[in-house]
């Protein structure tokens, strides 16, 4: 069941009555026929107008979707060299073939690959769909469920938004630990159908998603389409094909709080307020998700992720770009807000949050629907804060990477633009720490030791030669 002021509160009707006799009832009587007759044509307007938007939605959407495919600015000195590369994922996303193995979705191979994958090892085990699985919490979602034993099929279109050679490094070491990670899009309904006919998934673990606040501001569609159009087209499938139904949790964000000033945040605070379109496409999400749970009875579980950092993580990310900027020796921007303090956040720690995804699948209980469209009672639908607690200056982050790097950062501070950025995020845990025993144990600092050793090994880095201040060119080579 939800927590109390998560779901808004529905609309009300009005009941309107009336009375009276004679002349004035034959008017009010032939008034009320007009009336009603006036609204038929109004209910039948309204519906005519939705089915021609519904077409152009149909009809141009292709070119809706392409922008998801746009190369972000951060990664545009990688473009040259990754043009061939990112042409050839597009195509595979079109022909919707599986991965590095180019075989043909929906054919007996690539069937008995999805059934390999999403067979549990272990007694009890779950049968996980992991849709963004080559992104950073995908794909270590992904490993430790397979670690534990859980069947896990994983589906990534391996957009430019930053470097595909990345996401296709996590692919190859999913590959590695048996998790086949197919190259396709959740927007592709025919696609998510023969998965969970080759299939029959428990869960489906739902984090592919148009990911950034300040990208909003450049591809707006990008976000409609991959956090909007994309969650509906992954409930309907699960909704309405999937027998039985799964049960989801999927990716919100701590960015639904948006202006709210109340601190620390908890899942009974505004979330109307949305500073920034990925913010409300998030906030969206959780309104979608309401619906299908009413109507369908999907079990569904929304995790509200706060500044999630660690290895293989994604370099759009603060900690991220900043370390490649102290290596490279470049400039990097630090936002104060307006009364000059310094911009705060609650940095996770992956671990954590992976224990919270995982915590969060266990719990998620039963769908109640059926293919039929019947529901056997109400189903549990849930949202929940995943985050460290204990927000951190972002000088302070800084401070400590230049100590495990051995260089200091040429820094650049600036007032907080309003480009969607908050002042600052902290997490109240205390619901999920009830309902399944979520309990963030690293430190910032420990954890940043383990991404920069990450970081370091991925690169090929010499930090010898990053302590004497010699600059590393940031098109590195990455360790295969």
């Amino acid at each position: 069941m939800p927590h109390s002021g998560v779901v808004d509160a529905a609309a009300k009707g009005v009941k309107l009555g009336g009375g009276g006799g004679g002349a004035l009832m034959v008017r009010r009587v032939a008034s009320g026929k007009l009336l009603s007759a006036s609204s038929h044509l109004l209910f039948r307007a309204t519906i005519l107008a939705t089915l021609c938007l519904v077409c152009l939605f149909t009809v141009h959407y292709p070119s809706l979707l392409s922008h998801s495919f746009h190369l972000s600015s951060a990664a545009a000195a990688a473009a040259a060299a990754n043009g061939k590369h990112r042409a050839a994922s597009r195509s595979s996303h079109r022909s919707l073939l599986g991965s590095s193995a180019a075989v043909a979705y929906g054919g007996a191979a690539w069937e008995k690959e999805v059934r390999r994958s999403a067979a549990p090892r272990r007694d009890g085990g779950l049968s996980v769909l992991v849709t963004g699985a080559a992104g950073f919490v995908g794909a270590h979602c992904s490993l430790a469920l397979r670690a534990r034993g859980d069947g896990v099929v994983g589906l990534d279109n391996f957009n430019s938004y930053y470097d595909p050679s990345l996401k296709r490094a996590r692919q190859r070491l999913l590959a590695s630990r048996g998790v086949a990670v197919l190259d396709a899009d959740i927007n592709d309904a025919a696609l998510l159908e023969r998965l969970f006919d080759a299939a029959r998934f428990t869960h489906v673990l739902h984090l592919a998603a148009q990911a950034g606040v300040r990208y909003a501001m450049r591809a707006p569609q990008t976000y409609v389409a991959s956090n909007v159009a994309g969650l509906v087209s992954v409930f309907e499938v699960a909704a309405k094909h999937a027998d039985p139904q799964p049960a989801i949790v999927w990716a919100s964000s701590s960015s639904v709080y948006g202006l709210n000033t109340d601190a620390p945040f908890s899942e009974e605070h505004r979330t109307d307020r949305p500073a920034s379109l990925y913010a409300a496409t998030k906030k969206a999400g959780e309104a979608i998700a309401h619906a299908y749970n009413h109507i369908y009875g999907l079990s569904i579980t929304g995790l509200r992720f706060f500044t999630v950092y660690g290895p293989w993580g994604r370099p759009d990310m603060a900690y991220f770009s900043f370390a490649r900027s102290i290596v490279a020796g470049e400039p990097i921007t630090l936002f104060r807000t307006a009364d000059g303090a310094d911009a705060r956040r609650d940095f996770t720690y992956i671990d954590d949050v992976v224990k919270g995804c995982l915590g969060a699948l266990d719990t998620a209980g039963e769908s109640t629907g059926t293919k039929s469209g019947k529901k056997r009672g109400p189903a549990p639908l849930r949202v929940y804060n995943l985050g460290n607690t204990s927000p951190v200056p972002v000088t302070r982050m800084v401070a400590i990477l230049e100590k495990l790097l051995g260089r200091k950062a040429n820094k650049r501070v600036v007032t907080m633009p309003s480009n969607g950025d908050v002042p600052f995020t902290h997490a109240n845990v205390s619901h999920a720490a009830r309902d399944f025993g979520y309990r963030p144990a690293t430190s910032l600092d420990a954890g940043l030791r383990r991404f920069v050793d990450w970081f370091v090994h991925y690169y090929k880095l010499d930090t010898a030669k990053i302590a004497k201040g010699k600059r590393k060119s940031m098109a590195m080579s990455a360790a295969s």
